[in-house]
């Protein structure tokens, strides 16, 4: 295990570095989604055997012991460094929204964005009266997708065809605004198709290629989910 400091997620203001309060199921399906999709994770959790368990499942992610309602040993760890931070713990819920108070309302803390797990509708207006951006329900969202959301931005919305192949809504990357399907050429440069672009109410199915992307505009796009992972994010 690497100390704290030799670990490239440390220094704020890298978008793909995220920390994981939690090691159970929900979030270990998100930190091993994140870090598939190369992004830096740290996992903390007062459990060795969760964080043994996870770090045998992948070696890559960081974890540290550590009691998540203690503010010092977050900051000690790095957690409170991070841009966006993911409270995957639900029981007990003082613990939960003790580890979102500390995270967003610290002193110093650099947190900006803080998702967090809830069991219920009390639960989920506590957790976002104490800071949460957003609240999720397992039931509703699991892990993996969470995960997948972090990494993507502007992904609106997958039907998966296959284990390979799907076809996603996404919301057109600042790089692709004001510029032509003909320049962009996706099919070449992505090994994407176009289905469908244009303003959400009015999109045009099987755009021509003079057709210019504006701000706001998405894109239905279909291929391996490799091609789709690599296009941009924002």
């Amino acid at each position: 295990m690497t100390n704290w400091w030799q670990w490239q997620g440390a220094s704020s203001g890298q978008p793909n570095s995220f920390a994981v309060i939690g090691a159970g199921r929900f979030g270990t399906a998100v930190s091993k989604e994140l870090a598939r999709c190369g992004a830096d994770v740290l996992v903390v959790d007062r459990s060795q055997r969760a964080i043994d368990e996870l770090r045998q499942i992948d070696p890559a992610i960081e974890g540290r012991v550590l009691d998540c309602t203690d503010e010092e040993a977050l900051r000690a760890a790095g957690v409170l460094d991070l841009d966006t931070v993911v409270v995957g713990i639900s029981e007990p819920i003082e613990a939960s929204i003790t580890a979102t108070l500390i995270v967003k309302d610290s002193e110093g803390s650099r947190v900006k964005q803080v998702i967090a797990r809830a069991t219920s509708d009390l639960h989920e207006k506590m957790l976002r009266r104490v800071g949460a951006d957003t609240v999720v329900f397992p039931s509703r969202m699991q892990g993996e997708e969470l995960g997948r959301q972090l990494m993507r931005p502007n992904l609106l919305d997958r039907l998966r065809l296959d284990d390979r192949n799907s076809i996603e809504e996404i919301k057109v990357p600042r790089s692709f605004i004001g510029r032509s399907l003909r320049d962009l050429n996706l099919r070449k440069n992505y090994e994407v198709s176009i289905l469908a672009a244009g303003p959400i109410n009015n999109l045009s199915v099987n755009p021509p290629a003079s057709h210019v992307l504006s701000e706001g505009d998405l894109l239905v796009v279909m291929g391996s989910v490799e091609s789709l992972e690599g296009m941009p994010a924002l």
